[in-house]
């Protein structure tokens, strides 16, 4: 019985260790994706496509926005002066202007408009290409793990500086291997 409990103990112990073992040859990395996407020159020159498609949706909608805003005004100035009938029409056109505005505004900015699209399209194989890159660094670093940290999405709650790998992951992308 004293041999069996002294084996028993001895298993479990070495049970014990193999996790912690284990632990110890995982090596963990992270990235900041945010910085890697701001030193990317295809990035940028793509961020920069993405605003020149948007410049001109933001300045239809702004004016669009105007000419409701100054029809509203006009209408307001001449609401006493219009019968049930003329100030039944007139508020159905702003409606109308309105409407065609939010239609418009979906159609170019909603999260499957023309825009997005667009983006997606510009986007898609710089995320492909990264994602190449950090599986490349982290191959050939012996990584176990990369996580991203960013400003704005903290995947990441802590990591030690040593082990941020997004240096290496912009030298990967810029010599274009």
């Amino acid at each position: 019985m004293k041999t069996r409990m002294f084996l028993l103990t001895i298993a479990l112990s070495a049970l014990m260790l193999v996790p912690a073992a284990f632990a110890q040859q995982q090596k963990i990395g992270y990235v900041n994706s945010t910085k890697i996407f701001q030193e990317l020159p295809a990035a940028q020159d793509a961020q920069r496509r993405i605003d020149a498609l948007g410049k001109p949706i933001q300045d239809s909608l702004e004016t669009m926005q105007r000419e409701l805003q100054a029809r509203y005004e006009d209408y307001q100035k001449r609401e006493a002066l219009l019968n049930e009938a003329a100030k039944k029409a007139e508020q159905q056109k702003l409606i109308d202007l309105e409407r065609r505005m939010n239609e418009y505004r979906q159609l170019k900015l909603g999260n499957d408009g023309e825009l997005a699209r667009e983006t997606e399209k510009l986007l898609a194989p710089l995320r492909d290409r990264i994602r190449s890159a950090i599986t490349t660094v982290a191959k050939e670093e012996k990584y176990s793990f990369v996580f991203d940290k960013t400003e704005s999405i903290q995947i990441l709650l802590y990591g030690d500086p040593a082990h941020d790998v997004t240096f290496k992951v912009i030298d990967r992308l810029k010599r274009g291997k």
